[in-house]
Order: structure tokens, then sequence, then C-alpha cells
């Protein structure tokens, strides 16, 4: 049984407010975010999916991922969506010591910089991706007080879809984000083979549900 909340507590908030939880405003406005890309087999569904609403979002990716499949990488860039670093090697921060831990940080940005082409739609500065989105929620003190010196704005969420959760229906997916979200909140799903068959199920849903109700979606600002 999946115990984790798909709405972030407020205490949580509390006790890390360096942390960008949100971002209020009065526009209807909603941040999709996507982790763990990019991924052959589902990276352009999704693309193709958000691009049907004229939805921008953030993909967290995975410096290995990135320099496996540079042109898919490259095609997220080009549709206008935010990139941000989410390790390269998808770690835990509770479990691996800061040095190693900025160090593989350091590692996706090489990658950044080595693949990012630039475009008409170039959106960021390839040489410094300052969004930062720390895997599985874990990170420390000491890693926070870092990264934050060294620029980064390190993005967590208010709701969880819950996508990659193999033990929860397609529709407890769904609920799980249009029962909660609302405007200013950060939505994460995974762009990963292991939570494509509640994200492909959601996602569509969860577009058309808000596009309904007045709401945009949009990247989160660097």
């Amino acid at each position: 049984m999946n115990l984790t909340p798909a709405v972030t507590p407020q205490f949580i908030k509390t006790l890390f407010p360096n942390l960008v939880w949100e971002l209020p405003n009065n526009d209807k406005v909603i941040y999709l975010t996507f982790d763990d890309g990019p991924t052959p087999e589902i990276t352009e569904w999704t693309l193709n999916t958000l691009e049907q609403y004229k939805a921008k979002a953030t993909f967290f990716c995975i410096g290995k991922n990135v320099d496996t499949h540079p042109e898919i990488f490259n095609k997220i860039v080009s549709k206008g969506h935010s990139i941000g670093n989410h390790t390269y090697n998808h770690l835990k921060g509770w479990k691996t010591k800061t040095k190693d831990y900025i160090e593989n940080i350091k590692q996706t940005q090489v990658a950044f910089n080595k693949h990012y082409i630039n475009t008409e739609s170039q959106i960021q500065n390839p040489n410094f991706i300052n969004l930062f989105r720390p895997p599985y929620g874990q990170i420390k003190p000491k890693q926070i007080k870092q990264l934050t010196k060294k620029g980064y704005k390190i993005i967590m969420w208010n709701i969880l879809s819950i996508d990659w959760d193999k033990s929860i229906s397609q529709e407890t997916c769904l609920e799980n984000v249009i029962n909660n979200a609302d405007s200013g909140h950060i939505i994460v799903f995974h762009d990963s083979l292991k939570a494509s068959k509640n994200m492909q199920y959601a996602l569509p849903k969860v577009l058309d549900y808000f596009s309904k109700k007045g709401f945009e979606f949009k990247r989160i600002p660097e």
C-alpha cells in the first residue's frame, strides 16, 4: 500500500522554506513537470500530447539519459519547454555524500552543455541550467545550502500524481491531480517507462479538464 501523500503537507513546506513548492498566481496557471527523461518510448508522446493543448512544461532530465538520447533532449528544448537538472544517475541525496552529490549534478550540466543546440526556441542559458529537482525528493540541508549558493532553484511540488506506483489505478492517478491541483501548483509526472501506463492515461485528461476550466500550463521560470 502506498503511503506517499498526493498533496505535500504544509508542515513539510514550512520546514524547508528555501525550496520552491509552488508559484502562487492569480492567472489560473498550473506548472506540469516531468521527471526522469528523456525516454525514447515516452518523451515524444508526452511532447505531442502537450502540444495538442498548447501546454508548456518543465522536464527534469537525468544526465545519463541526456547523453544517451541527445536528439530527444533537444526536441524538448525546441518545443519551448524548460529543462531542469535531476542528477546524472538519479541519486538519493540522503544516501550520498554532499561532495559526490554536487559533482553528479555538475556532470549533468556537462551533458547539457555538450548536447544543447542553440535554436530559435532557446529559453535558457545552456551554460547553466539553474532549475534542479532532487530525485525522490531526498536532499540534505548541506546539499540545499551548497546548491543555493551556486545559484540553483530547487524545485519541489504541491501535487504528486504517483504515476510510478503500479499498485494504484489509472483513475486514482488522475484523481490525485484533478481533485487537488489549483492555480500556482507544481505537479509531478514521470517521463519513464515505469510510470507510462498511469501517466499516459492521466495526462490528456488533466490537460483537457483544466483547459476547459480556463487554466494555462506554463513552464517554470528560470
